[in-house]
C-alpha cells in the first residue's frame, strides 16, 4: 500500500551487488535480458536464406542477436537476442519475427528459453560482468558452437545452510572456470524465475570454438554434489552453430 514504508514493512532492493571495489561497494540498477526463440524453416524455405534476410532484419532493428543453424534440425534455426530494456523483445524483435516470410517460421516454444544475467556478489567488475561479458562472449567470432539449457534446482537446495551451498555452489564454479581458463567453454549464467513456463529458474549457454568441451563439460558436471543431488531438471537443450551475428 501507498505511504506505508518505513512503518513496519520491509524495503525491497532489487539492485545487482558484486565485490566492494576501491573501498567502494558496486551497487547496480541494470541487467541484461537474453532470449532465445527456435524455429524450424517449412520445406520452401531454404534456412541459409531465411538467416541471410532475418540478419538483416534483426540488424535494421537494433537489438544484439545471433542467429544459429540447428545442428539436431536440417531445417532448424535458433534466434537468440539481448537487450537491458525488456520491451524491446516485443517492440523490436517480435515485429521483425512476425513480418513477410519469417511468419512461415515454425515456432518450437518448447524450445523457449527467456532470462536476466544476474550477480553472485563477488564479481570484481559488476558492469562487465552483467552487461558486457555476455554480449562478447556471444558474439566472439572464434566461438561459433553453443549449447543452450535451462535447468531448475529442488527446494532442499533452499534449505541449505548459507555455508552448505556456497561449498556446492564453488564446487560447480571451479569446473567452469578451469574449462574457461584453457579456452574450452565459457558460459553465460541467467536467471528465469518466473519468466520460463515451465518454471525453471535458471539458462545456461556455453559458449565455445569447438563442440566437444561443451559436451564434455556438462557431462564433468553430472558428478557435482549441485547436479547430482539437487537439480530435478536439466533441458532441452538448443545446440547450434553461429551463421549471423549483430555487429
Amino acid at each position: 500500500m501507498p505511504g506505508t514504508a518505513g512503518r513496519g514493512t520491509a524495503s525491497v532492493d532489487v539492485r545487482e551487488r558484486g565485490a566492494d571495489r576501491d573501498g567502494q561497494p558496486q551497487v547496480l540498477d541494470a541487467r541484461l535480458f537474453m532470449q532465445l526463440l527456435v524455429y524450424q524453416a517449412p520445406p520452401e524455405l531454404h534456412p541459409l536464406e531465411i538467416i541471410t534476410l532475418l540478419g538483416k532484419a534483426l540488424g535494421e532493428s537494433g537489438v544484439g542477436a545471433v542467429i544459429y543453424e540447428d545442428v539436431n534440425d536440417p531445417h532448424g534455426i535458433g534466434v537468440l537476442t539481448w537487450s537491458e530494456d525488456p520491451a524491446d523483445f516485443v517492440q523490436k524483435v517480435r515485429p521483425v519475427m512476425n513480418e513477410g516470410g519469417f511468419r512461415k517460421l515454425v515456432p518450437r516454444t518448447d524450445m523457449t528459453m527467456f532470462g536476466r544475467t544476474y550477480s553472485s556478489g563477488f564479481e570484481d567488475n559488476l558492469r562487465f560482468w552483467l552487461l558486457e561479458r555476455p554480449r562478447n562472449t556471444c558474439l566472439n567470432p572464434a566461438w561459433p558452437w553453443a549449447v543452450w539449457y535451462p535447468l531448475r534446482r529442488s527446494g532442499a537446495f533452499e534449505k541449505l545452510s548459507s555455508k552448505d551451498q556456497a561449498g556446492i555452489l564453488r564446487e560447480h564454479a571451479a569446473i567452469g572456470r578451469s574449462y574457461g581458463e584453457q579456452d574450452l567453454a565459457h558460459d553465460v549464467r541467467l536467471a528465469c524465475h518466473g519468466l520460463d513456463r515451465n518454471d525453471n529458474e535458471f539458462v545456461i549457454g556455453l559458449i565455445g570454438k569447438d563442440l566437444h568441451p561443451l559436451s564434455h563439460v556438462v557431462q564433468v558436471m553430472r558428478k557435482t554434489r549441485q547436479t547430482s543431488e539437487y537439480i530435478v531438471q536439466m533441458g532441452p537443450f538448443f545446440v547450434g552453430r553461429a551463421a549471423w551475428r549483430s555487429s
